[in-house]
């Protein structure tokens, strides 16, 4: 087979894939998000015709690029060594982190009712990014849909998002933007096995009590009775990837979350093939996913320490240990100091309580220094305030460390 036979045959594989992942027939794809088809067919057009445009983050890596994106991707990664990560959504209108639905057991109508209120006024994507790259990172990685379900870009999956609410924006295509006018890589956060909206997630009873929040009675909206039901969770999933990865396509990698709503049933994961989906669709892009699910991902994220031990007594978690061992590792940390008694010891999300109570910038040079003896990255989590705007404790810490 000729190069041209084979980039036509390899364009027209993508697509079908793709269109088979939305489970429609050729004569639907006009009604796919238009911003996919147009990138889809972009794609499709650099496969025929030429080389993908080197990301605007890997410019100094154009050779290896050329030759192998993601070995080039996972070069800068690891020369990367701090990193920005945001945690920001409706909890932060809230102010008791991002946890705080399922911690205070928020009812799905009222916690729903937060949408109508999220504006988003302060969130200054070309600010943050500054902040960030004066700082010396050089990335950052954000919350695309955190635990409760609420997207904060432009997705047809579901109208629990951003643009459906009174801000009408697009969060990560504006971060996106930024990140690529400064030079920065950008990672999407999503949160692929928890989901406190979604259906057809599974309940608590099935095996990990952060599931859902432990309502009294079981809300109507929570549709999910047997195993088989958690496929539509999982088609869900992929469509936002496949959006994600489309919209937004020279981002640095996706980074999965929570480890333990994976661990707690792993067979109900088809993590294989959520992998090959984001290698198809993005073929530079890192995959992380915490310590690790089963061993591919490019490099782990353990959080608050170098080695975490989360699970490490499930036949998962083991496996991916061991084929992650020598993997390149990325700590990440938060700018809000520890509080006792929340999952995982602290809060991410903005917590108004620790108001007063936020890391300095001596602080985060001790958190570099251990991360670089452990020659591991430093991921380093801000939670904006429910306005969008950067917290003036974090904003004046990250400056003085102004390169």
């Amino acid at each position: 087979m000729t190069q041209p036979q084979w980039r036509l045959s390899l364009s027209v594989k993508v697509f079908l894939n793709i269109i088979k992942l939305y489970k429609i027939e050729m004569k639907s794809v006009l009604r796919i998000n238009l911003k996919c088809v147009v990138n889809i067919g972009f794609l499709l057009f650099l496969t025929l015709f030429g080389k993908a445009q080197v990301p605007a983050y890997l410019s100094e890596y154009k050779q290896q690029y050329n030759k192998n994106p993601r070995e080039a991707n996972l070069t800068w990664f690891k020369e990367a060594k701090f990193g920005m990560f945001i945690h920001y959504g409706l909890y932060s209108l809230v102010g008791k982190g991002e946890w705080i639905q399922l911690l205070d057991t928020i009812p799905l109508d009222e916690y729903g009712k937060l949408q109508h209120r999220f504006t988003a006024e302060s969130f200054d994507a070309e600010r943050i990014v500054l902040l960030a790259k004066n700082a010396g990172m050089r990335y950052i990685t954000f919350t695309t849909k955190h635990h409760d379900g609420f997207c904060l870009f432009d997705t047809k999956q579901t109208e629990f998002n951003s643009m459906r609410s009174p801000a009408k924006r697009d969060l990560v295509a504006e971060l996106a933007a930024a990140c690529r006018k400064h030079g920065l890589g950008l990672f999407l956060y999503y949160s692929y096995a928890a989901d406190w909206k979604h259906p057809y997630f599974y309940p608590p009873e099935a095996g990990w009590k952060s599931a859902r929040p432990a309502y009294r009675d079981r809300p109507e909206a929570y549709l999910y009775r047997e195993p088989a039901d958690f496929r539509h969770y999982i088609e869900y999933v992929h469509n936002q990837l496949t959006e994600l990865l489309t919209q937004y396509p020279d981002i640095a990698g996706i980074w999965l979350d929570p480890i333990m709503g994976y661990y707690s049933k792993p067979d109900l994961f088809p993590i294989a093939e959520t992998y090959a989906l984001i290698r198809r669709l993005s073929p530079h892009a890192l995959i992380s996913f915490k310590q690790g699910a089963n061993g591919e991902e490019d490099f782990v994220a353990p959080e608050r320490g170098a080695t975490a031990k989360v699970g490490e007594q499930l036949a998962a978690a083991k496996l991916a240990a061991e084929r992650n061992r020598d993997k390149p590792v990325e700590i990440c940390n938060t700018m809000q100091r520890p509080v006792p008694g929340t999952p995982g010891g602290a809060t991410w999300g903005y917590n108004k309580a620790l108001d007063g109570n936020h890391l300095t910038a001596a602080d985060i040079k001790r958190l570099r220094r251990d991360a670089e003896q452990a020659g591991a990255n430093l991921l380093l989590n801000i939670g904006p305030l429910p306005d969008g705007a950067v917290h003036p404790e974090d904003a004046e810490a990250l400056s003085s460390l102004k390169q």
